[in-house]
């Protein structure tokens, strides 16, 4: 018996020196986080598909509205009344806009997000620290997918990785969210900002 031991013993240590995976996060809960997220706020990083790094804050309305402020370039980013605007303060012209439908973005702008939905997640997956969610319009596959992270136990949107048509990639890394925040909804008006910039 004391041989027995002896033999398992380095097995044992391996298994629990091993790391704890965490468990994966259902899809319908990852949904049910998304759908009560309603107002936030948090800075972030981004990195860009040629390697170069951005920085700003960035602000959710939901449903269907978010706003990008860049801290280098003084660059926005606002995604209301189902356009994307980007305003570029280098340019005399107005903002380069179009369809936020055509952007993997909607996914998780949508007024009800159901990650259940037939061919929607196309890759869900988890490691020792986070949850992955591979997303893409079902209907419109061509338009590129999201690779939502998660961490859990609270479930929290942590990055997100849009993949173009292209297959370019642009990860936008979260600072800690602020809920329930108070935004008004000329922050993320495209006629609005337009007029002041004007």
């Amino acid at each position: 018996m004391n041989m027995l031991r002896l033999a398992l013993a380095p097995v044992l240590a391996l298994a629990f020196a091993a790391p704890a995976f965490a468990e994966k996060i259902p899809l319908n809960e990852i949904s049910r986080y998304l759908n009560a997220l309603q107002t936030a706020q948090a800075d972030f990083t981004q990195v860009n598909s040629d390697g170069t790094i951005s920085t700003g804050k960035i602000f959710i309305k939901r449903p269907g509205r978010v706003r990008f402020e860049y801290t280098s370039d003084k660059t926005l980013v606002l995604a209301s009344a189902g356009q994307v605007a980007i305003f570029d303060p280098k340019s005399n012209s107005g903002p380069e806009q179009y369809p936020l439908s055509k952007t993997p973005l909607n996914l998780i702008l949508a007024a009800n997000v159901d990650l259940a939905r037939e061919k929607m997640v196309v890759g869900h997956s988890s490691d020792d620290k986070s949850t992955r969610v591979v997303a893409q319009d079902p209907e419109h596959p061509e338009y590129g997918s999201i690779t939502l992270v998660f961490t859990e136990k609270p479930t929290e949107l942590r990055q997100w990785i849009i993949t173009d048509d292209s297959g370019a990639q642009t990860t936008v890394i979260l600072g800690d969210l602020t809920k329930g925040v108070d935004l008004g909804s000329a922050m993320f008006n495209i006629v609005v900002e337009s007029s002041r910039r004007q």
